[in-house]
C-alpha cells in the first residue's frame, strides 16, 4: 500500500505539471546558470537534467552561463589578484584572456553534459555570429578595462539552432565596433538575451532563496513581485548587496518584454522543475502587473 501511495504521488505530480507544459509549449526560456550550481557536480547534472527536461516537454530553452569563481581560480594559479568595482570584475588585457579561455571550457563542459543525455547542444560565446555587440562599461566613469556593456543582440544564430533542435548555450563574451573582445556581466548578457528573443520566462540561478523584505528574517521571502513594488523595494532601501543590481536586472528584463523573470536557488535539487511545474514553485517570480498572476497565486502578490 505504500508503494502504491508512492506512485499515486508521482502521477499527481505530473498531472500537477500538465497545464505548465501545455501553457509553455513552444516557448522560449533563457536559464542565466551560475553561483554553486556551477561548482558541485551533482547539482551540475542536476540542472543540466533540468534544462533537457524543459526541452523534451517542448520548451525552447537557452543557456547562459557565468565562470567568475573558476576565472578568479585560475588567475590566482596565474598570481594574478582578482579585482572588483561594484561586483564587476576589472579586466585588463590578461585577465581577459584567461576568462575566455575559462569561459569557454566551461560552455563546453555544459554541451558535454546536455549531450550526454541525448539531447543536441552548441556552445557559443556573443561574439560568434554577431551575437552580443558591446560598448565599453563605466562605473561611475571610473574605466574597469575589458568590460562590455550590452548594446545590441542579434538572434539570427540563436534562432537558428533553435529551429534545428539545438540548446544553445552562450558564453558571455562580446565584441565592440572594433571588434575587441569585451567580457560581459553574466547577468547581463542573460537579460539582454531573454528581451531579444522574447523569452517567456528568465530565471537566475543564484546562491540566495529568492528576494526577501527583510534579508534576516526568513519569513519575508516574496513570492510574487509586481514592477511597481520591486521599485518601492529598491527605492526604500530594502534591497542591498548583490541582490540590488540582479533585482534592476529583473526588472529591466520584464520592462523588456519578458513575461517573467525567477530568482532561484540553484542549491536546491531540481530548482526548476519545481518553479516552473509546480503550483507551490520556489524563489521569487516578478512580473509586469497582477493580470499575470496563474490562477493559484491569490491574494497580495505584494507581501
Amino acid at each position: 500500500m505504500e508503494q502504491m501511495d508512492q506512485i499515486l504521488i508521482k502521477a499527481q505530480t505530473l498531472i500537477e505539471a500538465l497545464p505548465y507544459i501545455q501553457k509553455f509549449n513552444n516557448k522560449k526560456v533563457v536559464v542565466k546558470y551560475g553561483g554553486s550550481a556551477m561548482l558541485d557536480p551533482k547539482l551540475q547534472m542536476n540542472v543540466i537534467k533540468d534544462v533537457v527536461l524543459l526541452k523534451l516537454v517542448g520548451m525552447q530553452p537557452i543557456i547562459v552561463h557565468g565562470g567568475g569563481k573558476e576565472i578568479s581560480k585560475w588567475l590566482g594559479y596565474l598570481g594574478h589578484e582578482s579585482r572588483f568595482v561594484e561586483g564587476l570584475r576589472v579586466t585588463d588585457e590578461e585577465t581577459m584572456e584567461v576568462a575566455e579561455m575559462v569561459l569557454g571550457k566551461v560552455n563546453k563542459h555544459l554541451v558535454q553534459m546536455v549531450e550526454q543525455l541525448g539531447v543536441k547542444a552548441v556552445g557559443i560565446s556573443g561574439k560568434d555570429g554577431g551575437t552580443i555587440h558591446v560598448e565599453k562599461k563605466y562605473v561611475h566613469g571610473q574605466d574597469i578595462g575589458f568590460v562590455g556593456n550590452v548594446t545590441a543582440v542579434n538572434t539570427d544564430l540563436i534562432d537558428t539552432l533553435i529551429q534545428n533542435d539545438f540548446i544553445p548555450v552562450i558564453a558571455p563574451i562580446g565584441l565592440d565596433d572594433t571588434f575587441h573582445n569585451y567580457n560581459i556581466n553574466a547577468d547581463d548578457a542573460a537579460c539582454a538575451v531573454a528581451s531579444a528573443v522574447g523569452a517567456e520566462k528568465l530565471a537566475f540561478l543564484t546562491d540566495i532563496e529568492g528576494v526577501y523584505k527583510n534579508p534576516q528574517d526568513k519569513d519575508s521571502l516574496i513570492s510574487v513581485l509586481t514592477l511597481d513594488k520591486a521599485n518601492e523595494l529598491m527605492e526604500e532601501g530594502y534591497i542591498g548587496g548583490g541582490m540590488l543590481p540582479k533585482l534592476k536586472n529583473c526588472v529591466d528584463a520584464v520592462k523588456n518584454g519578458v513575461h517573467r523573470v525567477h530568482i532561484l536557488d540553484g542549491r536546491m535539487e531540481h530548482c526548476l522543475l519545481l518553479e516552473f511545474f509546480t503550483n507551490k514553485g520556489i524563489g521569487t517570480a516578478i512580473i509586469n502587473d497582477e493580470n499575470l498572476l496563474f490562477e493559484h497565486e491569490s491574494g497580495p502578490v505584494n507581501e
